[in-house]
């Protein structure tokens, strides 16, 4: 199988909105010939120790554990990635909890509102959608494709749960600075995520920098290559690691990307890794 990247540092489990388990997920990375991935859950680290036992069978690929934290903008949101060296940081995971906790409270409210607009769905349901993980929108989402009200998850966050529709929550999030420092003071190596969305990108960059940011996606599946280019160059602007990954949830939409589509290069993963205290294991080992 002919891969575009060895390396994908952006990747969910059923532990927080993606449709795999960790051990599925490892497995199909080291059947896809990765070397280096990261799993970065929504406001959760659960899916790791399984994630991490699943790749012992794989001597070839290194898993980094790391979060994706929502972060609060006037009227937006800018998402960071944190590559973690210490992941049972306490602070970190009381940190952590108190952002499900929202989650928990902003579904039950999207739910009433869903129900508001005559379109009822079981809560029960979506918790048992999200099983053991953090519920979040994907998860209501799909309940709303069960019960026939949108064909597809994206249909209903455009249409009704994203930002601007009728039944969206917000719910408990740090500023981005204050998500950058959390990381940080955990030992974390702090990434903006998904960086095309940020208006007046440049100016959050040196904020963000400021507070401690390390890298930003560059390589990012869903962008094309003139996006990619301009934040190249904005990355070398602003002396930052440049990331990436698919943002691979295995919702099975024609459009997702899968692992190994497009990442960065091995090299940046080394370096990467180093800096959060791993290595990456030589070929054989």
């Amino acid at each position: 199988m002919s891969l575009s990247a060895l390396v994908d540092l952006h990747l969910h489990t059923t532990a927080s909105d993606g449709q795999l388990s960790p051990t599925r997920l490892v497995d199909m990375l080291a059947a896809r010939g990765l070397r280096v991935a990261a799993i970065t859950d929504h406001d959760t680290t659960a899916g790791m120790e399984e994630a991490l036992q699943a790749a012992h069978r794989y001597p070839a690929l290194t898993i980094i554990p790391g979060v994706e934290l929502s972060t609060d903008v006037p009227g937006g949101e800018i998402h960071l990635l944190g590559y973690l060296s210490n992941y049972n940081d306490p602070h970190l995971q009381d940190a952590l909890r108190r952002f499900r906790e929202g989650r928990e409270v902003r579904g039950r409210r999207i739910v009433e509102k869903l129900a508001e607009l005559g379109m009822p769905i079981e809560w029960e349901r979506v918790r048992e959608l999200a099983g053991d993980g953090a519920v979040g929108r994907p998860h209501v989402a799909r309940a709303m494709v069960e019960k026939g009200y949108v064909s597809q998850i994206p249909e209903a966050f455009t249409k009704y749960i994203g930002r601007d529709g009728p039944a969206y929550v917000e719910r408990l999030k740090l500023t981005p600075e204050e998500a950058v420092r959390l990381v940080v003071e955990t030992g974390g190596l702090p990434v903006l995520a998904h960086p095309a969305e940020v208006a007046e990108l440049d100016t959050v960059l040196v904020s963000l920098k400021a507070a401690g940011l390390v890298g930003m996606e560059v390589y990012y599946a869903q962008y094309p290559a003139p996006k990619r280019s301009r934040l190249a160059e904005a990355a070398r602007r602003h002396d930052l690691l440049p990331c990436g990954g698919s943002d691979y949830h295995a919702f099975g939409t024609p459009e997702e990307a899968a692992p190994g589509d497009l990442g960065p290069p091995l090299e940046l993963a080394e370096e990467l890794m180093r800096r959060v205290g791993m290595r990456l294991p030589t070929r054989g080992q």
